[in-house]
């Protein structure tokens, strides 16, 4: 594998105050990598940090060769294009439908004419088992239909990473099974490289290649493999947390 993503001494924060710190660690192209911690850890905030959303106090994140926090405005978003986030509520324009959510980053950012970025928005649709909803209203969506809405939306211009935010946040386990399912499905038929935030430990053993630790107490991150070596000889707050699903 090829390192994709880079981040060498992170902290994150406001001001004077710490949420992480001495955060290095690197994500391979093609890698399901899982941001795991307890709630109030900064699994979120260092989503956005990694998708360059929020400057960091100190530290480095790289995309290939190029620090996304550092350089001319205009090329800096031209990196951020090659990411596709999805956010925790879905994020969805009730104002559009869901054809005209999915076709917007192409309005903004692409010259397609109209015919193409339809058939772009239908295909991603269909990617993520939702074939005949282009004209279906965000409101009279599940909370399951909203999630795979704003991951189609995220993969519209083909992005070398995918973010997302507690996708299953809120969902059944049956629907929460058959995100992880569309989850290796996408990298499997895609490659697409997939950072994923959850505390969802049932997720993790899913979908994760590798997972990462955030310690809310210590503020930093306490430890980084597959979830089954991190279970057997983790730390033990990592393995207290990933002890917490019957049966494993």
């Amino acid at each position: 594998m090829k390192t994709l993503l880079r981040v060498e001494g992170l902290c994150m924060g406001w001001g004077e105050r710490v949420i992480a710190r001495d955060l290095s660690f690197q994500v391979e192209r093609g890698e399901i990598f899982v941001i795991m911690g307890a709630s109030g850890c900064g699994k979120s905030t260092l989503m956005r940090y990694l998708a360059g959303l929020e400057d960091p106090l100190k530290g480095h994140v790289w995309f290939e060769d190029v620090d996304i926090h550092q350089g001319r405005l205009q090329d800096l978003n031209a990196i951020r294009r090659r990411f596709g986030v999805m956010f925790q509520a879905g994020a969805l324009w009730s104002s559009m439908t869901v054809g005209e959510n999915l076709m917007l980053p192409l309005h903004l950012f692409s010259q397609l004419p109209q015919h193409a970025k339809v058939q772009m928005a239908e295909f991603r649709l269909a990617l993520v088992g939702l074939q005949g909803s282009f004209n279906a209203s965000p409101s009279t969506l599940s909370g399951g239909m909203i999630k795979r809405v704003a991951i189609a939306r995220s993969l519209m211009l083909n992005p070398d990473v995918l973010y997302l935010d507690e996708p299953a946040s809120g969902l059944d386990p049956v629907n929460a099974a058959r995100l992880d399912e569309l989850i290796l499905a996408l990298r499997q038929h895609l490659g697409t490289t997939v950072i994923l935030v959850t505390h969802s430990v049932g997720s993790i053993f899913a979908v994760a290649d590798r997972a990462l630790f955030l310690d809310d107490q210590l503020k930093t991150m306490t430890a980084i493999d597959t979830p089954q070596a991190l279970l057997d000889h983790g730390p033990q707050r990592v393995r207290e947390f990933l002890q917490r699903t019957p049966g494993l």
